[in-house]
């Protein structure tokens, strides 16, 4: 079968195509916007892809058009398949109906930390020789590809592992199907991160977004499992609206809980006040154990020891574009990081604050650059909290192009600190000129941002030498 995928560069869409290419189908697409990771591992796995939207694209013929959430009413292709009365689907219910469908689903939900639980979870699968398929929203570093297929496990070649590991996002499905994409991913296992107010273009208030989250709890089977975040008042809303499968809880004493945290990142795993074993990795901060608490509690459902996680995550690499670093110029360190969301902001700074200690102690400054890109981040909802989660910061750099406010307003009481940019060029001018030995660049967007990593890197070669 001949699939063409309209969106093909987001994250999402990008694992489908990959899927889709291992089930021996053949596989083109399209977007606005094609750049790393994705586009590089679309193209390595032998995927045609085309810029753009345009009409003529239907001249390819192909059996079904997959269309992902970006595009809208008005995209001049879709308009074509509709004039034309061609056969689509979305992404999300292409999944369900060719890959989820007969497979124990472990489905990981939040506002953050989806795609990192994911990955650390399809990870422990992997290391207990489960051999799972996966679709996370970025690139496991420990599999450097988004999504495959179920494979063969270690104890049985002849079969095919009946585990599948998504990231379920709450964002909606596409233009013709508003519900969220998780509610048709019907998980065996379903992890609730967290959940906060997001997606304000989609979503009038926190509410709304718990409404969904609910649709998604009433999917899991009795004999089923929900992980829960005890922290999260929004989740026990949930929850309690109705839930009809037991329900495992973690960052609480009830269930699963991280004790004795060091500097190192280490960090004891307890369930039900009994010591199980110390996870041993570089990864720091909260969010992270919170992360390894969930994997490992979905893990043990279907089966996975809790000392063979534990093992496991001791040899976890993490996400790319999650503390990624991009290069070295004269010790001054650039990272990539996804974080768009003032809470991942504010968690993201923070763990680098605690890796690199106190710069009165150390001298390592954070040079904190940030691209608000997200639709939410757009609209300025979330523009009055950005001061808070960059409190770690030494000096911050905001690209404020394309914003419907004024960044430079919204950061005012940080001004000391804090300067906006309507042009990439002058914002990569300031930050190498700002930049000493013993600083951290830390680059945060969930986008491309202009290939602005390298250019920060080129130069600093130029004014460090």
């Amino acid at each position: 079968m001949h699939i063409h995928i309209l969106g093909i560069c987001g994250t999402f869409m990008g694992g489908i195509a990959v899927l889709a290419k291992q089930a021996g189908h053949r596989v083109t697409g399209c977007d606005a916007n094609v750049y790393p990771p994705m586009s590089t591992q679309l193209q390595a796995q032998g995927i045609e892809l085309i810029e753009g939207f345009d009409p003529n694209q239907t001249e390819l013929n192909p059996d079904i058009y997959v269309i992902g959430n970006v595009v809208s009413r008005g995209n001049p292709l879709m308009e074509e398949i509709l004039n034309k009365g061609l056969p689509y689907i979305s992404g999300p219910q292409w999944l369900a109906e060719n890959v989820l469908q007969g497979k124990w689903v472990l489905a990981v939900a939040g506002t953050h930390g989806k795609t990192t639980t994911s990955s650390m979870l399809a990870w422990i699968l992997e290391y207990a020789g489960l051999a799972p398929g996966f679709l996370i929203g970025g690139v496991p570093q420990n599999f450097d590809v988004s999504a495959r297929l179920p494979q063969a496990p270690v104890q049985d070649k002849k079969s095919i592992s009946p585990f599948f590991v998504i990231e379920a996002d709450e964002y909606d499905t596409a233009f013709f199907d508003k519900r969220s994409k998780f509610v048709h991913y019907r998980p065996r296992t379903a992890v609730l991160n967290n959940l906060e107010f997001d997606h304000a273009d989609i979503f009038d208030d926190l509410a709304a977004i718990e409404k969904q989250f609910h649709h998604l709890v009433r999917t899991v089977p009795q004999q089923g499992l929900v992980v829960a975040n005890g922290k999260e008042s929004s989740l026990n809303r949930v929850i309690e609206k109705g839930c009809w499968t037991p329900v495992e809880k973690f960052g609480t004493d009830a269930d699963w809980q991280a004790e004795n945290a060091a500097g190192d990142g280490s960090f004891d795993v307890v369930y039900q006040s009994k010591p199980q074993g110390r996870v041993n990795w570089d990864l720091l901060g909260e969010h992270n154990r919170m992360n390894a608490l969930a994997s490992i509690a979905a893990a043990r459902h279907i089966g996975v020891s809790t000392d063979v996680s534990i093992a496991a995550l001791t040899e976890f690499k993490n996400v790319k574009r999650r503390m990624e670093i991009k290069g070295v110029v004269n010790n001054i360190t650039v990272y990539d990081d996804f974080a768009h969301h003032p809470t991942a902001i504010e968690t993201t700074v923070a763990g680098l604050r605690a890796k690199i200690g106190d710069v009165k102690t150390t001298g390592a400054r954070i040079l904190a650059v940030l691209e608000p890109r997200s639709n939410t981040m757009k609209l300025g909802v979330m523009k009055d909290a950005l001061p808070a989660s960059l409190k770690d910061a030494d000096l911050v750099f905001c690209y404020g192009a394309n914003l419907g406010w004024d960044a430079a307003d919204a950061l005012k009481s940080i001004a000391h600190k804090a300067q906006t940019f309507d042009d990439l060029n002058l914002l990569v001018k300031a930050i190498s000129g700002a930049g000493k030995q013993g600083d951290h660049i830390l680059v945060m967007s969930n986008g491309g941002f202009g290939g602005v990593h390298q250019k920060i890197l080129d130069a600093l070669n130029v004014s460090q030498s």
